[in-house]
């Protein structure tokens, strides 16, 4: 699930951590950025687990309203999202629930949260059209999932909220462990019931290592790629740059040095958008050039032994 675009954004903020607090311990900044990885994980399996409690809530409710109709002679309600089979498959999964035994995680503390949340998934029109749907599927299922996961739980203020008070390391994670979710729920087939497989923490040791090696290229070889950074912005003042400018700056070329195997395109364009996230409006314009500057300087050099894409426009 750790994928290098959530490394590469870790990286820049530890980054830039390191150098404002000035403790200079390169060991305990490299422990804190893979801790901080794990906390991604955890949140992606708290995200799952959410889909559960609120499927408890819906068992709950629908105890209630079947007591309702017995004791009042009602229309007998559906339960039909109550049994949901995908939502019964996750909350059986053995990957998920040993995950969360482990790290004791629940959601039993936001009962109320959970409870408003059902009540306005029960009002959304795409719910009430899955309910009184003539076929019972478990692609449907399936799908009515997705569509709640979309519409209240990636973006919801409340839940954010929520998050932060819970650790302050999802701040900026939960935009992309919504989309591993989304990807996750996509992924589970019927068939292979409690031993569907989730999202694991790293793809490979290869991407574990990648965190490591470009965060600790990154503050090793601070200074020379800081001299590439000077060199390639002799029309600007170098001091009064974004701090953050910097950071990402030093980060991306120390990934293009240090790992032949990406493209120098994949590399900037990467990094061009983290500095539109986290820098200033005119940053991402800039970076863009300086980095492509440096990049044809280092090839020149033979510093670089990688192929440069044309710019749009030449030859």
């Amino acid at each position: 699930m750790i994928n290098r675009e959530l490394i590469r954004v870790k990286i820049v903020q530890l980054t830039y951590a390191y150098y404002q607090n000035g403790n200079n311990n390169i060991d305990a900044a490299e422990k804190e950025l893979i801790f901080s990885l794990s906390k991604a994980y955890d949140l992606y399996n708290y995200m799952l687990s959410l889909m559960v409690a609120i499927t408890k809530e819906a068992r709950e409710q629908q105890q209630v309203m079947e007591r309702k109709a017995r004791r009042e002679a009602l229309a007998w309600p559906s339960a039909r999202f109550a049994d949901n089979r995908f939502a019964l498959q996750l909350e059986n999964n053995r990957m998920l629930c040993e995950f969360l035994e482990s790290k004791k995680m629940s959601w039993d503390l936001h009962a109320d949260f959970i409870k408003r949340l059902y009540h306005r998934i029960r009002e959304a029109q795409f719910f009430k059209d899955y309910l009184e749907n003539p076929v019972d599927s478990y692609e449907n299922d399936r799908e009515v999932w997705r569509k709640i996961y979309k519409a209240f739980i990636r973006d919801n203020d409340e839940l954010d909220e929520l998050l932060e008070d819970e650790s302050l390391y999802w701040n900026d994670d939960k935009d992309i462990v919504d989309t591993f979710a989304i990807k996750t729920i996509k992924r589970f087939e019927e068939k292979n019931g409690v031993k569907q497989p989730l999202l694991p923490e790293y793809d490979s040791d290869e991407d574990r290592d990648f965190a490591r090696k470009l965060f600790r290229a990154s503050i090793l070889k601070a200074d020379e790629f800081q001299r590439y950074m000077n060199e390639a912005s002799w029309n600007w003042d170098f001091s009064r740059l974004a701090f953050m400018d910097v950071v990402i700056m030093q980060i991306a070329i120390a990934e293009m040095v240090t790992f032949p195997n990406i493209p120098i395109n994949v590399t900037i364009n990467e990094f061009v958008e983290l500095a539109k996230l986290y820098s200033t409006p005119q940053s991402g314009r800039y970076v863009n050039g300086v980095l492509d500057g440096i990049a044809r300087t280092l090839v020149e050099r033979g510093i670089l032994l990688k192929n440069i894409p044309d710019k749009e426009g030449e030859n």
